[in-house]
C-alpha cells in the first residue's frame, strides 16, 4: 500500500510515521509537510535511510503540489493543520487558509486520483464545551459549537470531508480526538511547554483558575486508533477517539513538577484566554464496539515516561526555543508573569 501523510513532520504525524512503519514495514510512506516552525525533520531521522519512506516539502494549499504528492497513492492520512487556540486567536485567517482551504485543495486530489481512504484527523473541540460537573461527554452525535478559530476551521474542514463523501463519493473517515501527549510535541501545548519550563525553572503559566478540564490521549493509542480506523472503519463514519483520562490543567502541572521534584511556587495564573473551554470529555463507545478500540496507556505512567522523555532529549527541544518562538511566547504570556 502507497500512503500519504500531510504534515507528518508534526507531532502526531511524527509518531504516526514512526509506528506505521514499524508495524507495516512493507508499506511506502509520504510525508507532505510544509515545515511551518512546528514541522521538524529531526524528529523524524531515524526512518530517512528507510527506502519505504518519503518527505516531500509542500504547502497543502498549493493544488499542483497535492497533486503531485497523491499520484498513485492509495490512502491519505490527514494530519496537516494549524493546531493552537492560542495563535488561533492572534491570526486566524492562517488556520482558516490551511485547515478549511488546504483540506478541501486535498480532497479535490483525492477525488481526481480516486484514492481508496482519505483519513482526516480532527478534534473534540469542534463539539464546544461542556459544564465542569457534568457527567455529559462528546459522541459522534454531538452538535458542533466551536468556540475559537482553531475549532471552527476544524469544524469547516470534517463538514468538506463528509460532503466529499456525499457528493463525490469520496471513501472518507474522520476522527474526533481528545487531547493528545506524548514525545515531539511542540512546547506552546501545555504538557511540554510546563515540563520545559520546570526544567529551566521559569514560571509555569496557567489560564485562568486551572480548573479546565481535559480528556488526555497518549499519542501512540491515537496511532492505533487511526490503524483500527483504516482497516475496519465504514467509509462516511466519524469516530471518536478519547483517552478515558480527564484532568484539570492544575492537577496536571502538579503532577509535572512532582515528578520533576520541582516547586509548586513556579505556578503563575495568568489571565483567561478569550472562548476558553471548561471542560471536554469524550464517549469512545462506537470505536470501542465497532473497531475494538480501547486506550492502552495509563495517564499517570505515560505522564511520567513524556517527562522523562523531554528530560533525555535537551537538544531537541532546545533547537526549538528559537527567536521565533520565544517572539511568540513572549506576546503570548510575557505581559502576564512576574519574573
Amino acid at each position: 500500500m502507497k500512503m500519504l501523510v500531510t504534515g507528518g513532520a508534526g507531532f502526531i504525524g511524527t509518531n504516526f510515521i514512526h509506528y506505521w512503519l514499524k508495524n507495516h514495514p512493507e508499506d511506502r510512506v509520504s510525508n507532505l509537510d510544509m515545515l511551518t516552525y512546528a514541522g521538524n525533520l529531526e524528529n523524524l531521522t531515524d526512518v530517512e535511510a528507510n527506502p519505504n519512506y518519503s518527505f516531500i516539502k509542500g504547502d497543502i494549499r498549493d493544488s499542483k503540489a497535492v497533486d503531485a504528492a497523491m499520484e498513485g497513492i492509495d490512502v491519505v492520512v490527514h494530519f496537516a493543520a494549524e493546531s493552537h487556540v492560542d495563535r488561533s486567536i492572534l491570526e486566524p485567517s492562517t488556520f482558516i487558509t490551511t485547515n478549511v482551504v488546504g483540506t478541501q485543495v486535498l480532497l479535490d486530489a483525492a477525488v481526481k486520483h480516486k484514492v481508496l481512504r482519505f483519513h482526516h484527523i480532527s478534534t473534540d473541540e469542534v463539539f464546544g464545551s461542556l459544564e465542569l460537573e457534568s457527567e455529559q461527554k462528546f459522541t459522534e452525535k454531538s452538535s458542533y459549537a466551536p468556540h475559537s478559530p482553531y475549532a471552527a476551521s476544524k469544524a469547516g474542514s470534517d463538514l468538506l470531508v463528509l460532503a466529499y463523501h456525499d457528493t463525490f463519493g469520496l471513501p472518507v473517515t474522520i476522527t474526533n480526538t481528545s487531547n493528545n501527549y506524548g514525545p515531539y510535541q511542540f512546547p506552546e501545548k501545555l504538557i511540554p511547554l510546563m515540563i520545559i519550563n520546570a526544567l529551566r525553572d521559569k514560571p509555569l503559566p496557567i489560564y485562568g483558575d486551572g480548573k479546565n478540564i481535559r480528556d488526555w490521549l497518549f499519542v501512540g493509542d491515537h496511532c492505533r486508533a487511526i490503524e483500527l480506523v483504516l482497516e475496519a472503519g465504514k467509509p462516511g463514519e466519524t469516530y471518536c477517539i478519547g483517552g478515558g483520562a480527564e484532568r484539570n490543567n492544575l492537577d496536571v502541572v502538579k503532577s509535572i513538577l512532582s515528578i520533576l521534584k520541582k516547586p509548586e511556587s513556579l505556578i503563575q495564573f495568568v489571565t483567561d484566554r478569550p472562548g476558553h473551554d471548561r471542560r471536554y470529555a469524550v464517549d469512545y463507545s462506537k470505536a470501542k464496539n465497532n473497531l475494538g478500540y480501547v486506550p492502552q496507556h495509563n495517564f499517570e505512567e505515560w505522564l511520567e515516561k513524556t517527562v522523562s522523555w523531554y528530560v533525555d532529549n535537551k537538544d531537541w527541544w532546545g533547537h526549538i526555543l528559537s527567536q521565533e518562538y520565544k517572539t511568540y511566547f513572549d506576546k503570548q504570556y510575557g505581559s502576564r508573569l512576574t519574573e
